[in-house]
Parts: structure tokens; C-alpha cells; sequence
């Protein structure tokens, strides 16, 4: 039974402007630091950090019975491992603490210094341990254009990918917090008319618009999880950056699949946000036919309208949209592919993520990758500047924003921003 409040007009005693992404109603957890303290965990709301170690010291939590030390981690990792009683109690007891109408913390000036901190004077952390992680190709637009671009148009969806949420496992230390910088990749390409590869610097580096989930409880190895187990098996969500250098992942893709071409980098945001929070924003997805075994198949919705937007910010000039798409436009859901996942014992652990894969809609404004925004190259987008891109350059600082609206609502999820900065000779 949900317990977390989401009623529309609930209020906070700490001002929110109506355009945050951290009302009262969203509450995500993350990791942040600051000069004089240590990373530890944090709950958003509005402009500022509430600091639970900081928190649970002034004894608001003691009636939880729980191990407050896990606040004090570097990670969200422990606190996640205590179980979803305890991640609704404690997202419970904020909401209280920070509700109008409770003068806990409202009337107590002395501890309000002790336990918020303006988000613009801390450092987010990264805020999982990411275990094992892996990447999906889920959506069925960007599945569709890509058939269209690379294989046969006639023919763009490959036989098994209305039968199996298709996926690969990824590269788990290359996962990076947003505010990243890092240099483009290098590796083999083989560009058109070349009998032989040649090495250097991608050519063809691009962005992958994907939201992921984070493992919440673990399962041992043999052990399957249904669609409806699912959500007990989900933290949150974040936005996800994967980074792809197209023109070495053509060359070496197959027979295997993604390798160099992928695992250089992948960025998330830093922070988390919950199930609960989401819930009341679940629509209806997509029929899906051929009709999917029955281990694929799940009641309710479970489709999420979360609006998704990618911005291009180059030297001197405003962040520039390319791109709003829509976590709905998901063919394959979070629980299909959780299911897929450990349906032949494939053992998962806390704080493993999975990513959605690109998320493309079904119009060229809503297309998740420069690969079919350009139209592979065919079609540059033109910046304010009046400069043109076909893939992304150097210097470039790509901005991934989401967030759910509904009844004067908005969970939001901050920003997924990273850099690219020029390859090493």
C-alpha cells in the first residue's frame, strides 16, 4: 500500500518555485559533499539539500528503528539494501518534517541550519555503486529508425524484437555523475569506400537520450522476478546519457555487439527518483503484438509520461532544445525488461542499473540521438550561433532534463550534463 503523499496541494514551509523539479511531492534521494563535510545522503527540495546524517542526529528519525549510520555512506547503496518499508518510512517522515503544517523543523531555526544546505553550495555525488549494468533497445521508434537508416526500410525491425526486450551488458566503471567532462574516444572505423580500417578519434560521436532504473533488492542466482514482483524490485529512476561514437560501433559491433564504441562513458543524474513519486503519472503503453509470452505479460499501466529534453550548449552561446521526446513512447516497460532479465536465473543485486536504451518518439522533433535528429548526417541541426551539427563537436555540452507534470505538479529530475573535450594525440 502506498504511504507516500502525492496529493497535489500539499505544501512545504520551504519555498518552492513552481518550476522546480523538487516539490514536496518528488523528494529524490542522492549523494552530495561540501568543503567541510563528507559525501553523505540528501534528500531535494526546492533550492536546497536536506541532510539526513544531519538529520537523524537531531533524533527526527528515531522512531524508524533503523541504522542511521547508512546516511553517512558514500553511497545510497546500504540505505537502498534496508528495504522499501524503510525507503517509504523515511520519505514519509521528510515529507512530515517538511510539510506546512507540522512546526517540527518550520519553528526550529537552530536546526534548520544544521540540515539544509542551498543545492548551489554542494557537490553532487555519484549516487549508486553500480554493480552491473545493463543497456536495452526498447523503443520502438528509435528501433524502427535505425532499421530504416542501417538495414532495409521495408523491413526495419529485426524478427526477434517484438518477442524479447533485446538488450547487452555494459560497461560499469565508465558510469559517470552528470557535470562530467571527457575526452572523444578513440578506435577502428572503416568509413564507406575504404577497403581497410583506420584508427583515431570518432568521427561520428553521439547522444543517447535514456532514462534507467536502479536495483533495489536483490534476487539470488536461479531466481526469476515477474512483471508483477517488478516494482518491489525498483528503486528509482535517473536520466542516462550513453554516450555512442557511431562509426566505431559499426565496424566492430558485429559479431558481438557494443564494445569501445559504448563503454567510454555513460552519464547520470545525480539525483533518484522514487517509484512513489512517479506513480501518478502511469499511463497506458502499447499494444503489443505479435502478443509477448506469457512471463512479458503484466496488467495496469505501467507506461510513465515523463517529458524528456536535450539541449546543445556550445562555447558562448544558450543551451539549444534538439529534442523533446517521452518515457511513454517506451515499447518494452521497466518490468518487462526486469522480467526478461532474470527469467533464466540471472541473479541481480542493489544498486545495479539498467538503462532504457535511446527514446525516440514518433516525430523527427522527438528523435533521441543525433543518429536519426540528423538523419545520420543528412540533415544538420543549426544553432543559434549559426553554426551546424551533424554529430557532436568538441567543446559541446550536451543537457538531458525530464520530468513529470500533472495537476499543477512537477517531479522533475535535474539535470544530466556532460562535456566533451578533444581526444588525446
Amino acid at each position: 500500500m502506498l504511504i507516500i503523499p502525492n496529493n497535489p496541494s500539499l505544501k512545504s514551509w520551504i519555498t518552492v518555485n513552481k518550476d522546480s523539479d523538487f516539490p514536496i511531492q518528488n523528494l529524490p534521494f542522492g549523494i552530495f559533499k561540501t568543503d567541510g563535510l563528507k559525501p553523505r545522503t540528501g534528500v531535494a527540495i526546492g533550492d536546497y539539500v536536506l541532510d539526513l546524517a544531519a538529520v537523524s542526529k537531531l533524533g527526527y528519525f528515531n522512531d524508524l528503528r533503523f541504522d542511521t549510520q547508512v546516511f553517512s555512506k558514500p553511497f545510497l547503496n546500504d540505505f537502498i539494501a534496508l528495504g522499501q518499508p524503510v525507503w517509504r518510512a523515511v520519505r514519509q517522515r521528510v515529507s512530515d518534517l517538511l510539510n506546512a503544517a507540522n512546526a517540527e523543523l518550520r519553528d526550529n531555526s537552530n536546526a534548520q541550519k544544521k540540515v539544509l544546505l542551498a543545492l548551489k553550495d554542494v557537490q553532487m555525488m555519484m549516487p549508486v555503486k553500480v554493480g552491473d549494468y545493463t543497456d536495452f533497445y526498447s523503443s520502438i521508434d528509435h528501433a524502427t529508425n535505425m532499421g530504416k537508416m542501417l538495414r532495409d526500410p521495408a523491413n526495419a525491425l529485426l524478427p526477434n524484437w517484438k518477442y524479447i526486450p533485446v538488450g547487452y551488458h555494459g560497461r560499469a566503471s565508465s558510469i559517470v555523475v552528470s557535470g562530467a567532462n571527457f575526452r572523444r574516444p578513440k578506435g577502428q572505423q572503416k568509413p564507406a569506400g575504404v577497403e581497410t580500417p583506420v584508427f583515431g578519434p570518432t568521427k561520428l560521436l553521439d547522444i543517447e537520450l535514456e532514462t534507467a532504473f536502479i536495483i533495489g533488492k536483490p534476487t539470488q542466482l536461479g531466481e526469476s522476478v515477474t512483471t508483477s514482483q517488478a516494482g518491489d524490485h525498483i528503486f528509482g529512476m535517473v536520466l542516462f546519457n550513453d554516450w555512442s561514437a557511431r562509426d566505431i560501433q559499426s565496424w566492430e559491433y558485429v559479431p558481438l555487439g557494443p564494445f569501445l564504441a559504448k563503454n567510454f562513458v555513460s552519464v547520470i543524474s545525480p539525483w533518484v527518483v522514487t517509484l512513489d513519486a512517479l506513480e501518478p503519472y502511469r499511463v497506458e503503453g502499447y499494444k503489443q503484438e505479435p502478443e509477448v509470452f506469457p512471463y512479458l505479460q503484466y496488467t495496469g499501466k505501467k507506461n510513465i509520461d515523463i517529458n524528456l529534453e536535450v539541449f546543445i550548449e556550445s562555447k558562448g552561446t544558450q543551451a539549444f532544445k534538439i529534442c523533446s521526446s517521452n518515457y511513454k513512447y517506451m515499447y518494452w516497460t521497466m518490468e518487462q525488461q526486469l522480467a526478461h532479465h532474470t527469467v533464466n536465473g540471472c541473479n541481480i543485486n542493489v544498486g545495479d542499473l539498467m538503462a532504457s536504451g535511446t527514446i525516440s518518439g514518433p516525430d523527427e522533433g522527438s528523435f533521441g540521438s543525433m543518429m536519426e535528429l540528423t538523419w545520420r548526417g543528412t540533415k544538420p541541426i543549426q544553432l543559434p550561433d549559426g553554426s551546424e551539427r551533424k554529430f557532436i563537436n568538441d567543446g559541446d555540452t550536451v543537457i538531458v532534463k525530464g520530468f513529470a507534470q500533472k495537476n499543477g505538479v512537477r517531479i522533475g529530475f535535474g539535470e544530466c550534463k556532460s562535456t566533451v573535450i578533444a581526444a588525446t594525440l
